[in-house]
């Protein structure tokens, strides 16, 4: 029998409004065969989609500052018991474009499987060891309580430690899977032209095998939708992207407006 599938993301703060979450929605309800749920852990649910399943994130005994810094509350998605929710999960960030199908991303091989973000993602071939990034990861709801419950015992000697979650989750679970380097591409890395060219071109479309956009700090998609200067100097852009205004149209955002 299938297991059931969950699609999770996370929203707290002002940085991501309400419409990110609905496209994100939107986005994977045309790339997932058959039924899903479609979570959001979130500390305000005001302005979701009705499909959207809202739920606090639970409380990790953060500081105000470690809460905001360094990705620590989604390692909250690995508790026993997530408010009931069960099968294998697929955690997606706000700032991410859906290119293509999920359903692979659901059976990929491994336990948890996530973004190697390292230089091997920058070159497109696996030459050195692999960094683990969580812009999507995959893994079974329930499963890896103890990845939640060692951190939770001892938040601040292991914010110490790793600096960030992924790199905590890459130090304490060493058996990491990773997705396909075409899956998933890298703005930056791969769309982005070089510096001073992308004032005259606009970013490369997404390549057929890509699965998801990954887009690591700035720009993020909505700056693609507004007309001006985006990204930071030297590596800036202009104007607004043909392929990424089509995109936030076509999964109920609003480029004239968002």
């Amino acid at each position: 029998m299938t297991q059931p599938r969950v699609v999770l993301c996370m929203k707290w703060g002002t940085l991501y409004p309400a419409v990110y979450v609905n496209v994100l929605y939107r986005a994977c309800r045309a790339a997932i065969t058959g039924p899903f749920r479609f979570v959001c852990l979130t500390d305000n649910d005001a302005g979701l989609l009705p499909e959207v399943e809202a739920f606090p994130i639970p409380d990790l005994g953060l500081t105000d500052f470690d809460w905001k810094k360094g990705g620590w509350p989604k390692l909250t998605v690995f508790a026993a018991d997530l408010y009931g929710l069960t099968g294998r999960a697929l955690f997606i960030d706000l700032d991410t474009v859906i290119c293509g199908g999920l359903d692979e991303m659901f059976t990929h091989p491994g336990e948890i499987a996530v973004i190697d973000t390292g230089p091997n993602w920058r070159a497109g071939r696996i030459q050195v060891p692999q960094v683990a990034g969580t812009g999507i990861f995959a893994f079974t709801l329930g499963a890896h309580p103890w990845i939640v419950e060692n951190f939770a015992a001892r938040p601040q000697h292991f914010v110490q430690k790793y600096r960030i979650e992924q790199i905590y989750l890459q130090g304490e679970f060493p058996d990491l899977a990773f997705w396909p380097l075409p899956w998933v591409a890298s703005f930056k890395y791969h769309q982005r032209r070089p510096v001073g060219v992308g004032l005259v071109l606009p970013p490369r479309p997404p390549a057929p095998a890509t699965k998801v956009i990954a887009f690591h700090g700035e720009p993020r998609p909505i700056d693609l939708i507004r007309p001006g200067i985006w990204g930071i100097a030297p590596n800036v852009g202009r104007g607004r992207v043909g392929w990424m205004v089509d995109y936030w149209r076509r999964f109920g955002g609003d480029p004239e407006r968002d």
